[in-house]
């Protein structure tokens, strides 16, 4: 008898053991999959903000050409399609996601040094009240944060890989330029931008409809 009773305690002891084993497991999956989707809606807010920045930019950038082309003057059209050396590449390059977006960020700094001078060259071309140094400047400040947003989405997504820097070495400037050459440089250093910038929207649309959603689907198998 007491043989018996031990071994339905026993058997009890061992159904509620496995119970409560299952319990944890279940509690630990529903923790995981909690803290996934948090960061997966945080990584999705991110993104969207950058997209809506980046197509306020676009605007923006789109604008702009047509403020510059208006404060140039005659042979505003021409000086536009004259081709100009050091001006940076505006494809986005890499393999990987990350390679991708990281090539977004460093591209944009690249821009940087070259808007900065177009709006120093301006300033010496333009009264203090024209129309293109306030563009300009909104598209620098937007631009600015624009990579900033895309350096925060990069960490969201990609958090076991290096934070991107700036890219290496000192962007190459054009010499001392003539006041048509300043022209000339102003327009295509503004119509190569907008491509980067259509360029970023396109793969910042690519990353969602790949990245986010697979992480989604892996969620989804746990």
């Amino acid at each position: 008898m007491n043989g018996h009773v031990k071994s339905m305690s026993f058997q009890q002891f061992m159904e509620k053991a496995t119970t409560f084993l299952s319990l944890l497991l279940v509690m630990a999956v529903d923790s995981s999959r909690t803290v996934a989707a948090g960061g997966n809606q945080q990584c999705g807010n991110s993104l969207l903000q950058t997209l809506k920045l980046t197509r306020l930019v676009q605007k923006e950038s789109v604008d702009l050409i047509k403020t510059y082309k208006a404060s140039q003057g005659e042979m505003s059209e021409l000086i536009c399609k004259v081709f100009v050396n050091n001006v940076p590449d505006p494809n986005i390059s890499g393999l990987e996601p990350s390679e991708r977006l990281m090539s977004v960020y460093t591209h944009l700094q690249d821009f940087f040094p070259h808007l900065k001078r177009v709006y120093e060259q301006q300033t010496d071309l333009q009264s203090p009240t024209s129309p293109l140094l306030t563009d300009l400047s909104s598209v620098n400040a937007s631009s600015r944060n624009l990579a900033a947003l895309i350096n925060d989405f990069y960490q969201c997504l990609f958090p076991n890989l290096p934070v991107p820097e700036p890219a290496g070495g000192p962007t190459t400037l054009p010499p001392p330029q003539n006041v048509f050459q300043q022209k000339v440089y102003g327009c295509v250093v503004l119509k190569t931008y907008k491509e980067l910038l259509s360029n970023v929207s396109r793969e910042l649309r690519t990353l969602k409809s790949k990245v986010c959603r697979r992480r989604t689907q892996m969620n989804t198998l746990f």
